[in-house]
């Protein structure tokens, strides 16, 4: 279940990241974990060798033989080090590298609280990078209605795969069309997930309940209420999918090779479909902050959001309510008083 570092990667990081894959940790988190963890204990095996950090050769440390007792030599001075050359020598984001302690954290609090390997933990006083809150980017409901038309299959101008805009639609295409504005559709009025999507079965969705079963973070079921947009676009869909047999049958989303859709496919279909419709700087995750803010904006209360979302925290949530009070700071200043 774990990644091809797996080989080379010492045991205590290995107890770590099967204690979270029985703790339901999605494979991404584990995999994040895991590379986030052999590049720090690199950076320490260098440090002890005497390797200057500009001098690493990732790829030559070899760290299998790390036990508890090299992890017993680590400060918190030697964390901070390495935070800094994140920042300094990597050029590293505070979220990149905040992302990137939190996963040395977690470590060693299970190497002191979980499985008593190391009784000082030098990680539980070095303190989070501070980020600066960015409001999360959105399409406007005109911006959305151009995505979704861009992508419908029988939009020949702005249609982005094809060639020649004048050419006629082939069958293929015609299906691709139908497929991705159904994509569209559910990222825009769902709000889910980029994995969230492709992992949806055919066999999670009741279409006489109204309602859709995702699979989202910790492998945590969600149930998505779908509107009439979405219902009709997923039937259409489902008109023209060609039927398989496998492992990926019950995938609603198919690729053109006719398994479950990955997603790099839906990514790249997306950014296709985007810059058809002259809309720069956005992705599959933004077109969730556009389904999020545009229900928050219309009278969703930031409860209800959060259980649409599927966030843990209301606090995740809560970055919705600042986009609405940006706005209203904005209308402010518009004021053509404003400068009198």
């Amino acid at each position: 279940m774990l990644n091809e570092q797996t080989a080379s990667t010492p045991k205590p990081v290995r107890d770590f990241l099967n204690y979270n894959i029985s703790m339901n940790k999605s494979k991404n988190s584990v995999k994040e974990y895991e590379y986030d963890l052999v590049r720090f204990l690199k950076f320490m095996k260098a440090a002890g060798d005497g390797i200057k950090p500009e001098k690493i050769n990732y790829d030559e440390i070899d760290i299998s033989k790390v036990d508890a007792k090299f992890l017993s030599y680590i400060e918190t001075s030697d964390i901070y080090e390495y935070m800094s050359y994140l920042a300094t020598t990597l050029n590293l984001g505070p979220a990149t590298r905040a992302r990137k302690l939190s996963s040395i954290k977690g470590f060693f609090k299970y190497l002191t609280v979980k499985s008593s390997v190391l009784e000082n933990n030098p990680a539980k006083d070095v303190e989070t990078p501070k980020q600066n809150k960015r409001l999360p980017k959105y399409l406007s409901i005109a911006e959305s209605q151009k995505l979704l038309k861009t992508a419908k299959a029988d939009n020949k101008n702005q249609y982005s795969r094809l060639k020649n805009p004048n050419k006629e639609l082939s069958e293929h295409q015609k299906y691709l069309g139908i497929r991705d504005h159904a994509i569209c559709t559910l990222f825009l009025n769902c709000g889910m997930r980029l994995s969230e999507l492709v992992g949806i079965n055919r066999s999670h969705i009741k279409m006489d309940e109204d309602i859709l079963t995702v699979i989202g973070k910790g492998n945590k079921q969600r149930t998505v209420y779908l509107n009439k947009a979405c219902k009709t676009v997923i039937n259409d869909y489902l008109k023209i999918r060609p039927d398989i047999k496998g492992p990926d049958s019950d995938a609603l989303f198919l690729s053109e090779r006719k398994n479950r859709i990955s997603r790099r496919m839906v990514q790249t279909a997306i950014s296709e479909y985007l810059e058809a419709a002259g809309l720069k700087g956005y992705s599959t995750h933004k077109l969730r902050h556009t389904a999020a803010t545009l229900m928050y904006q219309n009278g969703v209360d930031v409860r209800a959001l959060q259980e649409i979302l599927g966030h843990e925290n209301i606090g995740t949530t809560e970055i919705y309510t600042h986009v609405d009070n940006y706005q209203i700071r904005q209308a402010i200043e518009n004021n053509p008083l404003a400068n009198l």
